[in-house]
């Protein structure tokens, strides 16, 4: 079987998640930036939802994953309440100034979210040694990575993940992820031999204002009558056409 967890934008994407068929969910705010942490209710009613595991992104603001301290002690706080909420697991990372994992900094908190599962997420593509990387992950103890090779999207980084997921063996799931839709699915699993995936899944969403105000922009800079959400059906024929390419 091949596992799908989706990139959810909010406790009505993780349900439409949930409905597709997909066993987790990262939770994030602000797409936009590469994700960053959820707020409290979102995580909350998310985990609300039967049979779906939830995982927290926790990110403290867009761009790099060189942290300062006060960014660093509201991650761990943003943890614990991810812990308080009974979370399955969270995602995150920090990397040094010289694209090294920060070993010191992720293994406190992996600690401090034990029992919660630890995933690393993209910030492991912005390292200097994807190699080095990978090991360096596995020793901090956590449960997954997701990673696109290096590469903009995980089709561009096919060759780089079959290679990782060979080095990692039965150590650690490499979880493709970047641009994973319906037309590369099978290329990626015949390619890459990967058993989970990432994919968002999502759709627009048009809104139902009568009134509209064509003369100013909230801050997206593009369209403020539409949102994006998750679409169930859009994961379920990814998940049917994964298990058929497998």
């Amino acid at each position: 079987m091949i596992h799908m967890e989706v990139c959810a934008n909010s406790a009505a994407s993780a349900a439409e998640a949930q409905k597709g068929g997909a066993i987790r969910v990262e939770l994030c705010a602000n797409l936009a930036d590469g994700g960053t942490t959820p707020s409290y209710a979102q995580i909350a009613l998310a985990k609300q939802i039967p049979g779906l595991a939830v995982f927290p992104i926790i990110r403290p603001r867009g761009g790099d994953f060189l942290y300062s301290d006060m960014e660093f002690e509201l991650m761990k706080e943003e943890i614990r309440i991810c812990k308080a909420l009974n979370c399955e697991g969270i995602v995150s990372g920090i990397l040094t100034a010289a694209g090294k994992v920060d070993k010191v900094r992720c293994a406190e908190l992996i600690e401090l979210a034990k029992p919660m599962e630890f995933s690393f997420h993209r910030a492991f593509d912005m390292t200097s040694n994807l190699e080095e990387a990978l090991e360096d992950v596995i020793e901090l103890g956590a449960v997954r990575i997701l990673t696109s090779g290096g590469k903009a999207s995980a089709i561009e980084g096919a060759a780089v993940i079959e290679r990782l997921i060979r080095q990692a063996g039965n150590r650690i799931t490499i979880m493709p992820g970047a641009g994973v839709n319906a037309q590369n699915i099978a290329a990626l699993i015949s390619q890459t031999g990967a058993k989970e995936f990432h994919a968002s899944a999502r759709h627009k969403v048009q809104s139902h204002m009568a009134f509209r105000n064509e003369n100013l922009s909230m801050g997206n800079g593009d369209d403020e009558y539409s949102y994006l959400l998750t679409d169930a059906q859009l994961v379920k024929n990814l998940i049917e056409l994964a298990n058929l390419a497998e």
